[in-house]
């Protein structure tokens, strides 16, 4: 069997970020529905510090609020979006000014940190996702594309509107192939990856690259491959996806059968880009390789999608 004959199943909820659970009611709203969901009682506001977001560092960590207590931490009056609905009731979410410091026992911590160190439940995590893209689309799309005007926000927040023009904007999603290139020779045991120079010391990962416009999931796989690998790439495998809210891309995770395996890699893009045996890989996965090399972590998608092919064995 090769690997990219074997069984499939969804990985998409084992990914950080991908646990958001809120029924959002889109095409349901009104002018009236974000009033309404703050005056509930049981609503609950998650606030960012620009790109961060709040949270109570108690026994049980917990980063939402009520409204009384946005209003005391300095909640930014007309940022507030109406994020969706929970079984507990409405989730709402609020930009507030960074500051030195805040509270005991708040802190403002970036995503990735929280997702790293799982310090909230997946369904939090995931609100904080969404309200992290959606205050961002807010703030850098105040004026029309088309005309230049002012754009006022609608139904609370699920899009923007130009009164000048009447062109209607929707929060954009940026979707982003990363792919991990498998030699199928000897049984398919090695793998592609590379480092970019901001990367952690040592650190390897999956190729990726934003997808252009005209291409399917898969062309953008071949061309990526090609121009950081300089490589060809036949059969393509989707594994999973990965919301990913710096600002608001959506990974699209894919498996890659390579067709050559010279390299010939894009200086620009990366400083390191080699085949790596499955041994080896493993040992990334487990923090034991003798020189510090290592993968992303456990959040990440390029995690998951190095490690399924890494403790795979054809059979």
């Amino acid at each position: 069997m090769s690997f990219f004959a074997r069984p499939y199943r969804e990985t998409s909820a084992q990914n950080g970020f991908a646990g958001g659970r809120l029924d959002r009611q889109a095409e349901h709203r009104s002018e009236e529905s974000l009033t309404q969901a703050l005056a509930a009682g049981e609503a609950r506001i998650h606030l960012l510090a620009e790109d961060r977001a709040l949270v109570r560092l108690a026994s049980s960590p917990e980063a939402s609020y009520t409204a009384a207590e946005a209003e005391a931490l300095g909640l930014i009056a007309g940022s507030l979006v109406l994020l969706g609905f929970s079984p507990a009731g409405p989730r709402l979410a609020g930009l507030v000014a960074p500051r030195e410091t805040w509270p005991e026992p708040m802190k403002a911590i970036e995503l990735r940190s929280l997702a790293v160190q799982a310090l909230l439940p997946a369904e939090e995590l995931g609100a904080l996702a969404q309200a992290r893209s959606m205050l961002a689309w807010h703030r850098n799309h105040a004026f029309c594309a088309r005309c230049g005007g002012a754009t006022h926000m609608r139904g609370g927040g699920v899009r923007r509107q130009c009164p000048a023009c009447g062109a209607e904007h929707f929060p954009r999603l940026d979707p982003v192939v990363i792919m991990l290139a498998i030699d199928p020779a000897d049984g398919g045991g090695r793998c592609l990856l590379g480092r970019q120079p901001r990367f952690a010391p040592g650190v390897y990962s999956a190729l990726a690259g934003f997808m252009e416009p005209g291409e399917t999931i898969e062309a953008a796989v071949r061309r990526e491959i090609g121009e950081e690998a300089g490589i060809e790439v036949g059969r393509v495998r989707y594994h999973s996806s990965q919301p990913w809210p710096f600002v608001s891309s959506l990974m699209i995770g894919c498996h890659a059968e390579a067709l050559t395996t010279e390299l010939t890699p894009d200086a620009a893009e990366l400083e390191d880009c080699r085949w790596f045996a499955r041994a080896e890989v493993r040992k990334m996965l487990a923090g034991t390789h003798a020189e510090g090399l290592a993968v992303p972590p456990q959040m990440a998608i390029a995690n998951r999608l190095i490690a399924e092919w890494a403790e795979w064995e054809a059979g």
